[in-house]
């Protein structure tokens, strides 16, 4: 934070809270932002390829944040942001076409350096089954050290979330909105249950509200942490499956859960297993999914 690039990145996505990809333009010829301000709004409508409406709003608010004092603002909340440079920031998410520019965090950032980290997905409408099944596949990851990640939606993300921690294991959350718009309200309490005792993280800004195409977006950001992903009761045209094709495009493990032929939550497991993902329906098999790679078997 006492990096004067750090600050002027800070400001700038304070106020465009866009990808890194969306900032190359900028940073390719000014890899410091040291010129940023001096840009005339046409040159910033070329780069950003935005309106020059859009490009002056956004010089007067850029500007104007650089005078927020981030490091204070965000030390009272307890956030503590981490820019795509800074050492705590996953290197695996560097690999996505759109890797986030800032990530903001909450709670134990120690968990972000253990690469062990395997994501519990499925769908908003999970039914018990998704906890029964969970209650199988989690506890031998979390014997392993492995961190459980996932959305923290209603249904299987946050039974994911409840099952690692009552197992005493290790949980991140990655959320679609700001920390000052905590989402969805039925999940406040666990969601300062993770952000206490285990980890939040988000790209966006802590003003910015829940809105539906930031969760798309934060799909990727769960594949792109993880070393492979658990998919419970899940459809095919669902935010899982867009976490899905978020893992198969960057070649991560996929395990699938099979379930009840007559439950329509049970089709995209069972398309995933058609296609030849792995079906699984306890943690040991997960395991010995990892164990026979390194051995190379």
């Amino acid at each position: 934070m006492k990096n004067d690039f750090f600050h002027r990145l800070l400001a700038l996505h304070y106020v465009y809270p866009k990808p890194l990809d969306k900032l190359n333009s900028l940073l390719k010829e000014d890899l410091q932002l040291e010129r940023l301000h001096n840009q005339t709004v046409l040159q910033l409508s070329k780069k950003l390829s935005i309106s020059p409406a859009s490009a002056s709003r956004l010089k007067t608010a850029y500007t104007e944040s650089l005078n927020i004092p981030f490091s204070n603002v965000y030390e009272k909340y307890k956030i503590t942001p981490i820019p795509y440079l800074h050492p705590l920031y996953p290197e695996s998410l560097l690999e996505l076409v759109d890797p986030p520019a800032v990530l903001y965090a909450k709670g134990q950032l120690s968990l972000l350096q253990n690469q062990n980290r395997i994501a519990v997905i499925g769908s908003r409408k999970a039914s018990s089954y998704s906890r029964n099944a969970m209650g199988l596949i989690i506890p031998p990851l979390v014997d392993d050290n492995f961190i459980i990640v996932s959305g923290l939606a209603k249904g299987a993300d946050a039974m994911a979330h409840e099952t690692a921690i009552n197992l005493g294991g290790s949980t991140i959350a990655v959320t679609g909105s700001g920390f000052l718009h905590p989402y969805p309200k039925e999940n406040v309490k666990l969601h300062h249950i993770i952000e206490e005792n285990h980890l939040i993280i988000t790209e966006y800004p802590p003003y910015m509200k829940p809105k539906k195409w930031n969760f798309p977006m934060r799909n990727r950001i769960i594949s792109g942490l993880c070393r492979g992903i658990v998919v419970t009761e899940a459809q095919t045209k669902s935010g899982t499956w867009s976490t899905v094709d978020h893992a198969m495009e960057h070649g991560k493990d996929i395990f699938a859960v099979p379930g009840n032929i007559f439950s329509p939550l049970s089709e995209g497991p069972h398309k995933l297993i058609a296609e030849g993902e792995k079906p699984v329906w306890n943690g040991w098999q997960v395991l010995e999914e990892y164990r026979e790679k390194v051995s190379g078997k």
